[in-house]
């Protein structure tokens, strides 16, 4: 059974006030969840005042990013066992923006999947093509290749505890959504993918869908066989907005 997950990314949003205020009214909206998981990635500074406030709740604590190294001359960076330290169950890598803007490289993706898992860390992998790469129909080939060179050199039980989003770069914070049936095409694709290396441990994988997420298309969304949750970028700055999404219905089991 693949419990849904619902994340929301802050990115690069949130003072210490703003976020313990944000975590609190995402803790009281979800008390009463049952069957799916909800998790939310602050940025590095507001982690531990997140913790603080989330602790002993239903929502689980994410980061957006991390080193693959323990520690070391990295100047900027924060690894694994800092955010083991901080309390976060979960971590964001790959995203398009750090891809795009900050030159990650597939490669580097790996290297980050490694350690997050070495360090009982939930990596959450992203992947998804640009708008020119959807335009000009390579997108099942882009997918590919990310998710093979992040993820295929694992062996089948490491693969379990992955989870992966699928994030079309040209939905990201634009307004523009996939399709709820170009987004399972792709969901499926990726889970067939990983059914190659891994039989049906692909079947347990949750494939999370990231890309202008909203109140008023996660309900369709969430009725694809294939799309076991979501990573929620602009909408979980809103409380309301994201408790919402966190309560998509309907709640269904996904085997």
């Amino acid at each position: 059974m693949r419990i849904p997950l619902i994340v929301g990314n802050w990115k690069m949003h949130g003072l210490l006030a703003e976020a313990r205020a944000l975590a609190a009214a995402v803790r009281a909206g979800a008390e009463t969840l049952n069957g799916r998981e909800v998790a939310v990635a602050p940025p590095f500074t507001a982690l531990a005042a997140v913790r603080e406030v989330l602790q002993d709740s239903a929502v689980a604590l994410a980061a957006q990013n991390m080193h693959w190294e323990e520690r070391g001359a990295f100047t900027g960076e924060v690894s694994p066992l800092m955010l083991r330290e901080v309390g976060c169950q979960f971590v964001i890598l790959g995203h398009s923006e750090r891809r795009q803007y900050f030159g990650e490289t597939d490669a580097m993706v790996e290297q980050k999947v490694r350690s997050a898992l070495a360090h009982e860390l939930v990596p959450i992998v992203c992947v998804g093509e640009t708008l020119k790469e959807r335009e000009s129909g390579q997108t099942l080939e882009v997918v590919t290749t990310q998710v093979r060179r992040a993820l295929l050199a694992l062996e089948a039980a490491a693969i379990r505890r992955v989870v992966v989003a699928y994030e079309p770069v040209w939905a990201i914070g634009t307004g523009r959504v996939a399709t709820p049936q170009q987004a399972q095409e792709v969901h499926r694709w990726i889970r067939n993918l990983l059914r190659e290396k891994a039989g049906e441990v692909a079947a347990e994988v949750r494939i999370l869908y990231g890309g202008s997420v909203k109140p008023d298309n996660i309900d369709d969304l969430m009725k694809e066989p294939d799309i076991d949750g979501v990573l929620v970028g602009g909408a979980s700055l809103d409380a309301q907005a994201f408790v919402r999404i966190a309560r998509f219905s309907p709640a269904r089991e996904r085997e």
